[in-house]
């Protein structure tokens, strides 16, 4: 049995929820469903359970727009959010659109048709659904796999090895040796997180990371909120943060030795005794790779307090004990952490085919950074590099739904980015970062020009996708039935 809806939208996290309020807001004569190929809703939200597990960005800008955050931090925890979305799927009845454990396997769209057939999978039967536009919000990376890279002589060790990806609660770090490697968003979280129970916690890098400390809590916007009504004072508090990113990642990929030694300068007043120049001094510049948040200086007051340390250094090989380093040093260790990044999968492993030709994103171009040239009806959301994921994510949802009614209204079918004129390719993510890098070859490509140029601003981005025009290399075509025949 074949269902159909006019919309099929891939995943139940952030974008998938926030895609379901904007087909209800604003094309609420569309039908739409959701498929979740996990138990429950929340992506990332509910994969990582790992200790201390929380955003790296604040939740006025990672929360919805339409849903304003209340709690008290800004820099919110796992639980918190995944409350946060929970509340907000039932509040606005987009949870009655979800069918969980429906994992997409593929997709093929039907020009002759105009519609997609999506296959999915539900405890090991296929299910099948037919729509008019496929909106993939399955994110960006494996969830099945974490990167491991091959580590010589892991076998000999004694120990626990866990990727974060993959913790649960049956993990115990409580008086143990730990070593964290990594020196990521991961890696940064977890470590003062364990060191309040573990004997010892190491954090073992390659070379180091950029790592900025904020408050938690956002004092003016827990000031706005006592004085204005709720979303009043997200929406201000929103914008305030938005343009204050803006600005910083603008300073400091204009002027990035001064940001470097800004940055720099702030973590010796954190470490004055330590030697920050080894373990806090990347060879990059700011922004080349995400920077990394640590709220209230969590990182910093751990390892001042002695109960964390960092070693910058390469792993020679697991030994039974621990970790024999290139320096020749061995980390002890009853437990390691690899926090050695992600892997990058885009369409959540679903296999996609348009007019019997398979589709791979590598040979398309990104249009607006949601959709592909010669790719009908469509798109995908695809978060910040330099902001939070939502801002972009929430852009996505509201242009898919002008194209739908625009669709509607000229009575047509299909609606399929082209390229028109000459285009130069630039890779789709500028972003030196090891997970970027690995999935270089699989990634679609950006051109240098609009609206091929994937802008990593959303004030610009407000302008273009939510008020500026949709013609602009696209084109409208497939007339409705009726329209055909009258024609």
């Amino acid at each position: 049995m074949t269902e159909h809806f006019d919309v099929v939208v891939v995943g139940a996290g952030i974008s998938g929820i926030g895609a379901g309020w904007h087909l209800q807001a604003n094309s609420p004569a569309r039908s739409y469903v959701i498929l979740e190929g996990r138990d429950r809703l929340g992506g990332t939200w509910d994969l990582f359970r790992y200790p201390g597990i929380r955003s790296d960005s604040d939740m006025y800008t990672l929360g919805f727009s339409f849903k304003p955050w209340t709690d008290a931090k800004a820099i919110a925890d796992g639980p918190s959010i995944l409350r946060y979305l929970d509340e907000t799927a039932r509040e606005y009845g987009i949870d009655r659109h979800i069918r969980y454990g429906h994992r997409v396997k593929r997709a093929d769209w039907s020009s002759a048709d105009a519609r997609w057939t999506v296959v999915a999978e539900q405890d090991g039967a296929e299910r099948r659904f037919t729509c008019s536009f496929l909106f993939m919000a399955s994110g960006y990376y494996n969830y099945a796999r974490g990167h491991a890279p091959a580590f010589a002589g892991i076998e000999d060790f004694r120990g626990e090895i866990v990727h974060p990806q993959f913790w649960t609660d049956a993990i115990d770090y409580a008086g143990k040796r730990v070593v964290v490697i990594g020196s990521g968003a991961t890696a940064v979280t977890l470590v003062p997180e364990l060191a309040k129970q573990a004997a010892a916690v190491t954090m073992l890098q390659r070379s180091p990371t950029y790592i900025v400390a904020r408050p938690s809590e956002d004092g003016i916007a827990n000031w706005l909120r006592g004085k204005l009504p709720a979303k009043t004072a997200y929406g201000l508090t929103r914008w305030k943060n938005v343009l204050l990113q803006q600005y910083f990642f603008r300073a400091m990929r204009k002027r990035p030795e001064k940001a470097k030694q800004a940055i720099v300068d702030m973590v010796r007043k954190e470490l004055p005794d330590h030697d920050v120049d080894t373990h806090f001094t990347p060879r990059y510049n700011p922004w080349d790779q995400r920077l990394c948040l640590v709220p209230d200086a969590d990182l910093f007051a751990s390892i001042r307090e002695g109960k964390a340390q960092v070693v910058t250094d390469t792993i020679d090989r697991f030994v039974a004990n621990g970790i024999r380093l290139a320096s020749g040093e061995t980390l002890e260790a009853d437990l390691v952490v690899t926090a050695t990044g992600l892997e990058i999968q885009l369409l959540g492993g679903a296999v996609i085919s348009v007019d019997g030709v398979a589709f791979e994103p590598a040979k398309h171009m990104t249009y607006k950074g949601m959709m592909f040239s010669d790719v009908p009806n469509f798109a995908i959301s695809f978060g910040y590099t330099n902001a939070s994921w939502t801002l972009k994510s929430d852009l996505t949802a509201n242009y898919v739904t002008r194209l739908l009614n625009a669709m509607k209204r000229r009575g047509m079918r299909q609606v399929t980015p082209r390229v028109e004129g000459p285009l130069e390719a630039a890779p789709f993510l500028d972003f030196t970062s090891g997970y970027v890098q690995r999935a270089a070859g699989q990634l679609p490509r950006q051109g240098t020009r609009k609206p091929w140029r994937l802008h990593q601003n959303y004030t610009r981005d407000v302008m273009a996708l939510k008020f500026g025009g949709i013609d602009q290399e696209m084109e409208f075509s497939n007339p409705e039935p009726a329209k055909q025949a009258a024609a």
